[in-house]
Order: structure tokens, then sequence, then C-alpha cells
């Protein structure tokens, strides 16, 4: 079974910055196969945010383009999410993905508040 690990989030003034973590365990876990959504507040709909391509390489979403950078540690079982230049609207639930021949499984997501 796949377990999966958020940590890293928190309370940050807007332009500021966060690294967020995704920890997975299980067995023939591939990294490749995470993602990172994000769920606003007042139950909005979950958005992907990042994630890795076929060939391993990481790729991000009009969410949040140009302001986070995905990273894996394979030897630590860890993905990250640097974000950056953080506003108000990044506030939400930031939640870890494992998905692989229609096997799921979420975290219960870090959350992270921008304001002033």
């Amino acid at each position: 079974q796949v377990h999966v690990v958020e940590s890293g989030g928190g309370s940050v003034q807007p332009r500021g910055s966060l690294r967020l973590s995704c920890v997975v365990s299980g067995p023939d876990v591939d990294l490749k196969d995470v993602n990172w959504y994000r769920q606003p507040p007042a139950n909005q709909a979950i958005e992907l945010v990042a994630g890795f391509a076929h060939d391993g390489s990481p790729i991000d979403t009009p969410a949040m383009r140009g302001r986070v950078t995905l990273s894996r540690n394979d030897a630590e079982r860890t993905v990250y999410l640097d974000m950056k230049n953080l506003q108000p609207e990044d506030t939400a639930l930031y939640l870890c993905n494992w998905f692989r021949d229609g096997a799921r499984a979420w975290g219960e997501g870090t959350q992270v508040t921008v304001s002033s």
C-alpha cells in the first residue's frame, strides 16, 4: 500500500516563498508518478499545480506557472515543490498525489496561507 505525507506549509506574507515536501512510501513507487495539487478555500475545485512528464522532467501548469520548481530525491522518497512570489490567491490546501495503473493515493495535505 502506498502512503503519502505532505509537510512544509504555513503562513507567509505576499511575495514570500515556501518549500513543500511529499514523502511517498510503498512497494514499487516511482516518484515520477507523483503530482502536486491544491484546493482553494470553501471547497473550490482541486487544480493541478505541477507534475512530471513521461521522461521525468518537471512540468508546471498555468495555476502557478513560472513560480514553482518541482524536484525529487529518490533516495529520500521525497518530491519537493518550491514556491516563490506567493500571492493571497495561492492560499490553499496543497495535496500530493501518487497515481499509477489505476491506483491512486492522496496525502492529507499541507495548508498554505498567504496574507499580510
